[in-house]
């Protein structure tokens, strides 16, 4: 076995994978062997060969994680080829992982709309701590402040623009309140002319106009 084997070793695997190769050398199904590498946890992507005379040469690249998928309590991730694989949750460190949501066979969007976003978020001192699209194709953002942002449905560019400007008036909406927008409880930007937006401590609902 040669290439990524940082997640199993050589025992792990053989204990997997053997036990459902079936006829010899020359009549073994190279794809079974295969699948059955790739059903192994952590395991991506195998690519078998018969190296002659009498072996099997396997290349092993393994899941990298880079978010956590679906509701609390899954063992589901996303890879960095914005494919959702099932392992053992606490093989990884779950506090540095965002969490994504999405319908199922959206995790690819879902992945490039959180790349889009997340400089956006990182030049005001906000992080995304979980990115969802809804059943509806609705955005909606929590910081790791919990502050909830529903963002909208719109292409990248419509969602990004809708944000830049949020972000361009916060200061000033909060400041009214003698607030900085560490103190952002939430804001709704589905509004066509403006946004909704909620502070903690402050009691009243602030709607603002947006500006050109």
């Amino acid at each position: 076995m040669q290439g990524e084997v940082n997640r199993n070793n050589a025992v792990t695997l053989s204990a997997n994978v053997v036990p459902q190769l079936t006829g010899n050398f020359f009549t073994m199904d190279l794809n079974e062997a295969r699948n059955a590498f790739e059903a192994v946890p952590w395991v991506r992507q195998a690519v078998v060969h018969r190296d002659f005379p009498n072996r099997l040469r396997t290349v092993l690249q393994e899941h990298h994680p880079v978010a956590l998928w679906g509701d609390e309590g899954t063992s589901t991730m996303v890879n960095e080829q914005a494919q959702v694989f099932e392992a053992n949750i606490e093989d990884v460190d779950v506090e540095s992982l965002p969490r994504m949501k999405g319908p199922e066979g959206m995790s690819v969007d879902v992945v490039k709309m959180y790349r889009y976003l997340q400089p956006m978020f990182e030049a005001v001192d906000m992080g995304i701590d979980q990115i969802e699209m809804t059943p509806r194709g609705s955005w909606r953002v929590l910081t790791n402040s919990d502050a909830l942002i529903e963002l909208g449905r719109g292409t990248e560019a419509e969602i990004g623009a809708h944000l830049q400007v949020f972000f361009r008036t916060l200061s000033q909406i909060t400041a009214r309140y003698k607030r900085t927008p560490t103190s952002l409880a939430g804001a709704d930007l589905r509004h066509k002319d403006g946004y909704a937006l909620r502070l903690r401590g402050v009691t009243t609902v602030e709607t603002v106009k947006k500006q050109p």
